[in-house]
């Protein structure tokens, strides 16, 4: 049975589920969610799909799953990659999952959403300078992490590194330059050069080319 994802292309978190399916080998494919549109705010997507208004869902027959890090623990699940080789880089993998969804994700997402899609009359004053603060210390944590290290953790690419990049291959601008980030940059085309690695862009339905 094919796994189906409802996701979108501009979302950094769906990216984040979407490419440890692809790199799993899993039968599973994408089903475009309108986010701009408006569609997880409506009676149906709450009722239906996701009660929490978001996207990524991950359906699987019976199981549907939210959360981009509980669908990557799924794939982890179902193929026994991705989740590090020890109980030991099993909590390191996590303990990097926490960190990107507090200090690297949450910033990034929110940063770029203003300055991108939100129309400048509605951008709250101070809030991206702010931010954009917040993200310079996490790109310092990341990159001082990576110094020596070819993954996040381990020998190989894990759900640390798929949660970590979620945000950092979009063009859009929000205070992420990959070339001041010497680790960051070397680190993302190691990422970039694994085997079905796509673009989010091209690996999920919808861009803002698109709408424009």
């Amino acid at each position: 049975m094919t796994i189906k994802l409802y996701c979108f292309g501009e979302s950094g978190n769906a990216y984040k589920a979407a490419l440890p399916l692809e790199l799993s080998g899993l039968d599973w494919e994408p089903v475009k969610v309108d986010f701009f549109g408006g569609e997880t705010r409506s009676p149906e997507y709450l009722q239906n799909v996701n009660e929490m208004g978001e996207a990524p869902v991950m359906v699987d027959g019976d199981v549907r799953l939210t959360q981009s890090g509980v669908i990557q623990m799924y794939v982890t699940e179902k193929t026994g990659r991705f989740g590090g080789e020890t109980p030991e880089e099993a909590r390191e993998v996590m303990r990097w999952c926490f960190w990107d969804n507090h200090k690297l994700s949450s910033q990034a997402g929110m940063t770029r959403f203003l300055m991108n899609f939100l129309p400048e009359a509605k951008r709250p004053e101070g809030v991206i300078p702010f931010a954009q603060g917040r993200l310079r210390a996490a790109y310092k944590t990341l990159d001082a992490h990576l110094e020596g290290r070819e993954w996040m953790v381990g020998g190989g690419p894990t759900n640390a590194d798929f949660s970590c990049c979620g945000y950092l291959f979009y063009p859009e601008p929000f205070g992420f330059v990959r070339s001041d980030w010497p680790q960051i940059d070397r680190w993302l085309s190691n990422i970039e050069g694994l085997d079905g690695w796509k673009h989010p862009y091209d690996l999920m339905p919808g861009s803002p080319a698109d709408r424009a």
